[in-house]
């Protein structure tokens, strides 16, 4: 998962299939948005805050992919108690456009571009941002793999740096021009600031059964206005099961349990007291993969845990969305 900026983003991942009943739909990061027969062809999907990192494993091909989520910022809680509501409210809405490049069948490049939407306010007033993010360069390693008929199991790293491409304005709106729980960190768009990023994560299947797992991590460096995001740990992973696993498509359902955890950020070196915070969601997901051409995800994501310093508002469900098509 990945933060674009002040708000997470969840990966999207999609399997990609192998023409001899052996489906290698290796491991969900972004993402960072991770997709995933004539020939055993790979594809990851990453995650990382506000980045989604899609992996296509053939020997020098390209890949484009586009994923979309859209959350709904509604809760309002004062360090992790719900609190009545003066109507604030954050719908945020992110499209991913990603393009990848296989350099070999153990490394990869992807380039990740968020276009976000964002519509806030509360009872008495109303705004919204709009335009590009952070682009990411995420490079993707293949440690390990083993694989059999029955058997596969997968390890990856990632590392790669955000760019300040988004606006960063909004971090220097002062508190008290936005409803309350609603900071300019929670709207930029931007961070201002250039960001290393590492993850690792393993796939593991037997027969038609399947466990995913990946952990990321975004070092955060001091950006616009004296503004430094927090350091942000991700995780995602679960079970699935492959429902459909042909030499023409292959569906698979997943049950996933993702989350996120971070301290507060900071502002000149001073924290800011409303900006920590820790979230675990449960849902499921549905994987499909036809020929060695589309990969496609649909998920839902709802929160059973939310923990936060300060008054924040806080997200009530997640969807997402995401396709690939590779050339």
């Amino acid at each position: 998962m990945l933060r674009i900026c002040g708000r997470m983003l969840r990966p999207f991942l999609l399997p990609e299939a192998s023409s001899v009943s052996l489906l290698r739909f290796l491991h969900p990061s972004v993402a960072s948005v991770e997709l995933f027969f004539h020939l055993i062809r790979d594809a990851v999907v990453r995650r990382f805050s506000s980045l989604v990192v899609y992996e296509d494993l053939d020997f020098s091909s390209f890949s484009r992919s586009h994923g979309a989520e859209f959350t709904p910022f509604g809760t309002v809680q004062d360090n992790g108690h719900r609190i009545a509501s003066e109507g604030q409210y954050i719908d945020s809405s992110v499209s991913q456009l990603f393009a990848g490049y296989n350099i070999n069948d153990r490394i990869s490049v992807q380039l990740n571009l968020p276009v976000i939407y964002r519509a806030f306010g509360s009872d008495t007033l109303y705004g919204r941002e709009s335009g590009i993010g952070d682009l990411s360069l995420i490079g993707n390693w293949k440690a390990y793999e083993k694989l059999s008929e029955n058997f596969t199991l997968n390890w990856t790293l990632l590392g790669g740096i955000k760019f300040p491409t988004g606006d960063s304005s909004r971090l220097n709106t002062p508190d008290e021009d936005l409803p309350e729980g609603i900071g300019g960190h929670d709207l930029a768009l931007g961070s201002g600031s250039y960001d290393g990023i590492v993850g690792t994560g393993i796939y593991g299947r037997w027969k038609k059964g399947f466990f995913t797992a990946s952990v990321q991590y975004a070092i955060r460096s001091e950006g616009d206005f004296h503004h430094q995001y927090a350091n942000d740990l991700t995780w995602f992973g679960g079970p699935g099961m492959y429902l459909a696993l042909k030499h023409q498509y292959t569906l698979a359902f997943q049950a996933v349990v993702s989350g996120e955890t971070k301290g507060k950020d900071t502002f000149s070196g001073v924290p800011d007291g409303d900006s920590a915070e820790t979230l675990v969601y449960v849902g499921p997901q549905i994987n499909f993969t036809w020929k060695n051409k589309l990969s496609a995800q649909l998920a839902a994501d709802l929160p059973v845990s939310r923990d936060n310093s300060g008054t924040q508002v806080l997200p009530d469900y997640r969807v997402r969305a995401a396709i690939n098509w590779r050339f």
